[in-house]
């Protein structure tokens, strides 16, 4: 068997159309069965990154390894002018390959024609269509997003090792609620594996039911250091969540596709620290200011009432309840006074319990007398009154007393209340010249 230029001659191969132990295939037919199985694919363009590189002039070799998983391939050029004389180690790319298999070797190698680097217009062309994409799937809408706690039990972070970004949260949370607790994972915020293991981080917070709030954070940096903040899987992997999610990347200009499928966007480290926890001086202050609000309502509230029940009591009939009895006050203005009269006799006598309006009329006798005479004056002097004789028979009664039957004494528990109340009757007994006289004798004076 010879081999040129990588090909085996065909009249050495054996035909053999299965393979099983009584009748297996010699190394050489497999050889050149994944040669020609292989060479069908041709040529295809792959994306990845330079992670070693041999450029002599008259060969060319590198390796491009993936951008989201472990997996790299070699590729080599005997053509090397044809390809970019300033590509490095760490260049994103994407080249144009053909995969060939030597069955002499056994080895599989990839004859690289074109490669190309993948600029800065390019990546944010791929992260507006995910933007996009993100978008019609629903992952940016307000309605599935998460409202955080007012108060987390425990805190999950995601950050550098030793970053200015973990130290800012941990501090301003610290400076801000002492008792705040922090479940730390670090992982790589850039590079080949920095997807990954954020990633992995997300899920373990996630899936941890102490932690109640998600914070992933990062230092500002270029665009390609934040990059990583942008791919697919990770925003995917944050959608998902049932932890709220703080995305807290770089500075405020920055924005990566974590921020806009995250719960809360955060413009900085600092800033996630002030979403998560409360200010615990700023809520004390708040809670003194609605007790003092509090105080103040309610002490308006007794001045006002207590205003209102003096006006109450300093009314006539509240100052003095009994005043009705007898208020001295002047009753000019009235047009028409009628006497009354006792309780018709064999009517039922009434409970206390039927009693509305209790009338002291007959309590003072005395007074009773004098206030009929003042009534007697005041009808005979008006005008369109009855004639002197008229109104003596309406009285006359009052001046030769009631008849013994037709009074009754009170039921002492009638006035027990308002005996109990301050009611002096035995004052309104001895007054020695109610006013209703005097109002008499001056209405006589006045008259002549």
């Amino acid at each position: 068997m010879t081999e040129e230029d990588g090909v085996l001659n065909p009249d050495l191969v054996t035909p053999a159309r299965t393979s099983t132990d009584l009748d297996p295939w010699p190394v050489a037919t497999l050889g050149q069965k994944l040669k020609d199985y292989i060479a069908r694919l041709g040529t295809v363009w792959i994306e990845g990154e330079l992670s070693q590189l041999s450029n002599k002039g008259t060969s060319f070799f590198a390796d491009i390894k993936d951008l989201k998983m472990e997996a790299r391939v070699s590729v080599h050029s005997w053509n090397p002018g044809s390809l970019p004389k300033d590509l490095k180690v760490g260049d994103r790319v994407i080249a144009l390959v053909k995969p060939e298999f030597w069955p002499k070797s056994g080895k599989l190698s990839l004859n690289v024609f074109e490669i190309r680097k993948v600029g800065l217009g390019d990546l944010l062309e791929r992260i507006e269509r995910l933007r996009q994409l993100f978008i019609s799937e629903g992952l940016t809408d307000p309605a599935r997003k998460q409202s955080l706690p007012f108060l987390p039990n425990c805190i999950g972070l995601i950050t550098g090792k030793d970053s200015d970004a973990e130290k800012d949260v941990l501090q301003n949370v610290s400076r801000r609620w002492s008792e705040a607790k922090f479940r730390v994972i670090n992982t790589k915020v850039q590079g080949d594996a920095a997807a990954a293991e954020v990633i992995a981080a997300v899920k373990t917070l996630d899936a941890d039911p102490e932690v109640d709030v998600i914070v992933i954070a990062r230092g500002g940096g270029a665009f390609m250091d934040l990059v990583v903040f942008s791919d697919e899987a990770l925003c995917r992997a944050v959608a998902a969540c049932q932890t709220p999610v703080v995305s807290a990347i770089g500075h405020e200009a920055d924005s990566p596709l974590l921020d806009i499928v995250a719960d809360v966007r955060a413009s900085t480290p600092t800033d996630a620290a002030k979403l998560v926890v409360p200010d615990v001086a700023l809520e004390r202050s708040r809670i003194q200011e609605a007790l003092a609000r509090m105080l103040t309502r309610i002490s308006q509230f007794i001045s006002t009432q207590s205003d209102l029940i003096a006006q109450l009591r300093s009314r006539p009939m509240l100052a003095n309840p009994f005043g009705f009895i007898d208020d001295g006050s002047p009753h000019e203005g009235r047009a028409i006074h009628s006497p009354r009269v006792p309780h018709p006799a064999g009517a039922p006598f009434l409970d206390l319990d039927d009693i509305v309006v209790l009338h002291f009329q007959y309590t003072a006798w005395e007074r009773m007398r004098s206030k009929q005479r003042w009534y007697q004056t005041w009808e005979l002097l008006r005008e369109d009154g009855d004639g002197p004789l008229e109104i003596f028979r309406r009285y006359h009664h009052m001046h030769g007393g009631w008849p013994p039957e037709e009074i009754v004494p009170v039921k002492p528990s009638w006035m027990a209340g308002f005996v109990e109340s301050g009611a002096d009757f035995d004052r309104l007994q001895a007054e020695p010249l109610p006013w209703w006289d005097r109002e008499v004798a001056k209405l006589l004076r006045q008259q002549k």
